[in-house]
């Protein structure tokens, strides 16, 4: 299988892992012509929507640029003008999880437990300007937006709320 292939689905599972965890729903949309890879779904929740949803792009990379604060992600124009703006039904994030080079590293089987390997981060575009670049754009994701258990329903509580983080 092509190396882009495997890693769009283990990125797949890993958001998929982390909604199972947190109780939420996932599904995929039939088609990605709108920049959402992974839709994940709540409920029972008690603001103003009882039944939150959130629509994520992934994407995975083996290049871990920037520095400790900042994960620097070079996004296609496309997906960060589908990502922004505000007139949208459901909160919109862009995951990026970094994985290691080698597939083979990406799971660590033990004995008594597995590892997932990396980490995703978590960002909104929804409020970043337009741009007049050509091709990407150059993303700074705060590595304290990391993406767990805890953060995916944190986003789902916003997005009960009628916000996006």
């Amino acid at each position: 299988m092509d190396e882009n292939l495997k890693k769009e689905l283990f990125s797949k599972a890993f958001v998929k892992a982390l909604a199972a965890q947190a109780g939420l729903r996932s599904s995929e949309p039939d088609v990605d012509d709108d920049s959402v890879d992974v839709i994940v779904r709540g409920r029972g929740y008690r603001a103003a929507i009882r039944n939150p949803q959130i629509d994520v792009q992934l994407k995975c990379t083996a290049i871990d640029e920037g520095d400790e604060k900042y994960l620097k992600f070079s996004l296609p124009l496309k997906n960060y003008n589908e990502l922004r703006g505000e007139d949208i039904i459901c909160p919109r994030y862009l995951f990026v999880l970094v994985v290691p080079k080698d597939c083979g590293d990406w799971l660590v089987h033990e004995p008594a437990f597995s590892v997932l390997k990396h980490c995703c981060y978590w960002i909104s575009l929804r409020d970043m300007p337009e741009v007049s670049n050509k091709s990407k754009v150059t993303i700074n994701i705060p590595r304290s937006q990391r993406l767990t258990s805890e953060s995916i329903l944190y986003l789902m509580q916003m997005a009960s709320s009628k916000e996006a983080a």
